[in-house]
């Protein structure tokens, strides 16, 4: 039986609970990358020209006797329109709308992937492989008065206390203006993940920490491998309620 201390509010132990049988799940990076970027390519939106894309246009061919190919040019002027194969054409193959970018995972494979990605969470050497910064014993299971926090400054109080808000500044600080055009297209900021809070129902938590620096907060049964595991890389710093805990068991069997 393997068990966690569980602290409260102010980061005193208050008991132990005994950890599901999920914890004890084998590391299985590759399961976790298929299944993250299962999930990323799932949200892809359909992009490509329109149908009649580069063929709206004026252009004829001057015909023979000209010296000059006999390629479409548009009228009042010399530039060739509409055939691929000239400098101002259309593009020959561009991105169909209707292509099917979605990629499938096998029930089971998805689901040994999220058991996978718990068990790094209890994980130290992974956690902090990732570039976390905690002081705190894991997995760090806290006190269900959590939940019921109001106030960003009481959710900061607290996970100040845990030993983990360091990371919460680490991904403060380490926002940064995206390089290239990107930042011209809605994404100019690259943030970084910090922790990851499970409850076990919504809540008020999930207002009071939402404005938290890479602070995610979701209910464990919208947990999936991507919250536990962003970027494919497993081990992400989790702070884990009493309640999430109890609902664990079995659910991802």
């Amino acid at each position: 039986m393997v068990t966690a201390k569980i602290i409260d509010l102010s980061g005193n132990v208050k008991g132990d609970v005994e950890l599901p049988e999920v914890f004890s799940e084998v590391y299985r990076p590759d399961l976790i990358k298929k299944a993250v970027l299962a999930a990323q390519a799932n949200r892809l939106q359909p992009y490509g020209p329109k149908m009649y894309a580069g063929m709206e246009t004026s252009a004829v061919s001057w015909g023979s006797g000209r010296g000059a190919a006999q390629i479409p040019r548009i009228a009042n002027g010399s530039r060739a329109a509409r055939v691929p194969q000239s400098r101002g054409g259309r593009r020959a193959h561009p991105p169909k709308p209707e292509t099917d970018r979605s990629e499938k995972v096998n029930k089971k494979e998805r689901r040994m992937a999220i058991r996978s990605a718990i068990a790094s969470t209890a994980d130290a050497d992974l956690v902090s492989g990732r570039g976390h910064k905690f002081d705190a014993q894991l997995p760090l299971v806290v006190d269900n008065a959590v939940e019921a926090v109001e106030k960003t400054k009481d959710v900061i109080s607290f996970l100040q206390s845990a030993g983990v808000y360091d990371d919460v500044m680490r991904a403060k600080d380490g926002r940064n203006i995206r390089a290239g055009k990107g930042k011209l297209r809605g994404r100019r900021f690259k943030n970084k993940k910090s922790l990851l809070i499970v409850t076990g129902n919504e809540s008020s938590l999930f207002r009071s920490a939402r404005n938290l620096s890479g602070v995610d907060v979701v209910s464990v049964a919208s947990l999936n491998a991507e919250f536990l595991a962003p970027g494919t890389h497993a081990g992400r710093l989790t702070v884990w309620t009493e309640s999430a805990i109890a609902d664990l068991e079995g659910m991802f069997e």
